[in-house]
């Protein structure tokens, strides 16, 4: 026989190989930031190389060069942004019922409006307060009477035109926007009087002229490049929440959502370490293709403060004042964990294209619940622009102020009800406000031809307030799963007492193999897909049952508070 048993037991589990080692200090810190650092390198790096570079007066050329990289990695976050929002949305609204879906959405939309309702509030408080209107800077020589016919009336209708389009592939390329056009009939008949007439030379330019100015504009329906990601995310909504509804049958097509949203996250992991060079490149650029930089930021420096202010007030006080009163727990501490994104937000001045990133922080780093974030993020990307709003109210007054016009209560008013308008009807791209601007700067009847004077400066006050776009959205999220989540938790608590799951989810990650995890609410998607069969299909529910098992969760919930 051989020796005793006890002298063949396996090694300690500290002297495994494969037991992973536990960092602490700053090894664990960095461990957990170290993406962030890279991104924060990559933005100073762009300051840095651009304002370094401007003595030189490079070449467009090489100017060119420089933003090529960043313009790729811009090119790769939008890339992902469409198969983003549809598996997202999809698979979010499909693993809630679709009173869940009701009223996420009732409370979402309603915190958007009243938070842009604030920003153009406090935005119309502080330019009114500051005055950065100087009207030194207004050429009167540049000043005509010649208006583009842009109202809020059309800007509104648009908005319905794409929220329900009419062709979802041309959505994925097109939007509907409304355009001016000459009457066809007028010039129909100015044809036909010239040929007509046997009147003389003179009589016939006389002719013209009179015709000319009898020419009418008339509206007329078409469509610009850009995805119409407001119309795909309607679509998205409406096909998950009744995807949701019909059990068994439609699970495959859930799994198949979910396995993209899935795929597509591990893309963003990848492409996130490009994020030092793309961003220091895009940055870079941006500050080299600008003319005059100190001219310009020392003319609208007042303008430029006013907007920070704004955007410093939103951010630090009123988002945290919300976050605690809502959430009840630190407010700085969510914060610091969004970060990345803003900085990302920052470069890119688009708040989609760094969806992605958003994503990526609110599910992994702040733990939120999937089912609120896949649902509420893509939505506020498109809907939801406070920074927008805060923008369009001052620059709208400042513009005012610089023509010597003195607004009263009754056109200050109407700046604050369409730039709240104008603002959730901005695409969620570069400089879209400016095009909303004309659109306030007409209904108080401002000359519309100043906007030109802050082209200079909007590349730089644009990515400011992008940030705030952007935060909005992920402080919503957090409101919101606060306040739905007893639903929430009843889904969960359903799921684990009814349904015969294995420990794993089918996709092999652990989220939801313990306790801890459901009781956070950060279940797979599978589960609570699930949990949402397990309604609509009829199935009895012990409901003593469930809410002792909500409670349980709820008890613990306060603990960890």
């Amino acid at each position: 026989m051989g020796p005793p048993t006890s002298t063949e037991l396996p090694p300690k589990t500290t002297e495994c190989s494969d037991a992973p080692v536990e960092l602490t200090g700053y090894r664990r810190w960095l461990s957990e930031n170290l993406m962030l650092l890279v991104t924060l390198s990559g933005v100073l790096l762009g300051v840095v190389l651009g304002l370094s570079l401007r003595p030189l007066n490079l070449h467009g050329d090489s100017i060119m060069l420089i933003s090529y990289p960043g313009e790729l990695f811009m090119r790769v976050l939008k890339l992902m942004i469409l198969p983003l929002v549809i598996s997202s949305l999809i698979a979010g609204s499909a693993s809630l019922n679709a009173k869940m879906n009701g009223k996420i959405a009732l409370r979402t939309l309603v915190y958007f409006a009243s938070t842009s309702f604030f920003n153009a509030a406090l935005g119309i408080a502080l330019v009114l307060l500051i005055h950065p209107g100087n009207p030194d800077l207004h050429n009167a020589d540049d000043r005509s009477t010649d208006r583009r016919a842009v109202n809020l009336l059309d800007s509104l209708l648009d908005l319905g035109r794409n929220v329900f389009p009419d062709n979802l592939f041309q959505a994925s390329i097109q939007q509907a926007h409304t355009v001016y056009l000459p009457k066809p009939s007028i010039l129909h008949v100015f044809n036909e009087t010239m040929n007509d007439t046997l009147a003389s030379g003179s009589d016939a330019q006389r002719l013209s002229e009179d015709l000319t100015e009898e020419v009418v504009l008339v509206r007329d329906i078409q469509y610009r490049s850009g995805t119409n990601t407001l119309g795909i995310v309607f679509f998205c909504l409406v096909f998950g929440t009744f995807l949701g509804t019909i059990g068994q049958k439609g699970q495959v097509v859930v799994d198949f959502f979910a396995a993209i949203f899935e795929v597509i996250m591990k893309m963003v992991t990848c492409v996130m370490w490009l994020t030092p060079v793309g961003i220091s490149s895009v940055i870079a650029g941006k500050i080299l293709s600008v003319g005059d930089l100190g001219l310009v930021m020392s003319q609208l420096m007042w303008f430029i403060v006013t907007v920070a202010i704004g955007v410093f007030i939103y951010q630090f006080v009123v988002m945290q004042a919300v976050y605690f009163v809502v959430v009840r727990r630190n407010p700085f501490k969510f914060y610091a964990g969004l970060i990345q994104a803003m900085l990302t937000a920052f470069a890119t001045a688009s708040t989609a294209a760094a969806l992605p990133i958003t994503f990526r922080c609110m599910n992994e780093k702040l733990k939120v619940d999937p089912r609120i974030t896949r649902f509420v993020l893509p939505i506020g990307c498109n809907i939801n622009m406070d920074g927008t709003a805060l923008y369009i109210a001052v620059a709208s007054v400042f513009i005012a102020q610089m023509s010597g016009m003195v607004l009263g209560f009754g056109e200050l008013l109407t700046v604050l009800l369409t730039s709240t308008a104008a603002s959730m009807s901005s695409a969620s791209v570069p400089s879209a406000a400016l095009v909303l601007l004309l659109v306030v700067l007409t209904a108080i009847d401002a000359p519309v031809q100043d906007v030109t004077l802050l082209f200079a400066v909007d590349w730089f006050v644009d990515r400011i307030r992008t940030t705030n776009n952007m935060l909005g959205d992920c402080y919503t999220a957090a409101v919101v799963e606060e306040l739905s989540r007893k639903e929430l938790m009843a889904l969960d608590a359903a799921s684990v007492n009814y349904q015969d799951m294995p420990a794993g989810t089918p996709n092999g990650h652990g989220h939801g193999h313990h306790d801890g995890g459901l009781l956070e609410g950060q279940t797979e998607l599978e589960t609570s897909s699930k949990c949402v069969m397990t309604m609509t299909d009829s199935v009895v529910v012990d409901i003593s049952a469930v809410m002792n098992n909500v409670n349980l969760q709820q008890e613990h919930c306060n603990r960890r508070v």
